[in-house]
């Protein structure tokens, strides 16, 4: 009798096409945070199945792994954490718009890369150490 192995579902991966169709006022702040992101998980997966954004995630976890994402919108570009990094980092994040789990970055401001990474790290620590 043979094991029943299920296959490795393939996670679909249009982040570079995501940039490319951003408006070019926003192409190269998407470009840097996907840079921070990319910097701060080594090794995790890049993949654009969940709400069609650039996310990221480590194999394992809950909510499939999910720990950060980043999006454009009018004139923000967004980076998406868990819950509750944003609260957790309230005085860092006071100059920027921010919801529950986005903080959003004016298109034309700088973003900085030590803080995106910074969040991101929060990010999966949170998702980690809920797995415990």
């Amino acid at each position: 009798m043979s094991k029943k192995v299920s296959p490795t579902r393939a996670k679909p991966n249009n982040t570079a096409k995501y940039i490319a169709n951003a408006p070019k006022e926003v192409k190269s702040k998407l470009r840097d945070i996907r840079a921070a992101i990319r910097a701060a998980a080594p090794g995790a997966t890049e993949r654009t199945d969940y709400f069609q954004w650039p996310g990221y995630s480590y194999e394992g976890y809950d909510y499939d792994g999910m720990f950060a994402w980043f999006s454009f919108k009018d004139s923000y570009v967004r980076l998406h954490v868990r819950p509750p990094v944003i609260a957790n980092h309230k005085k860092q994040l006071a100059r920027f718009a921010t919801i529950k789990a986005v903080v959003h970055f004016l298109a034309d401001d700088a973003i900085s890369a030590a803080l995106v990474k910074k969040l991101v790290k929060a990010s999966i620590k949170v998702m980690k150490d809920k797995s415990k």
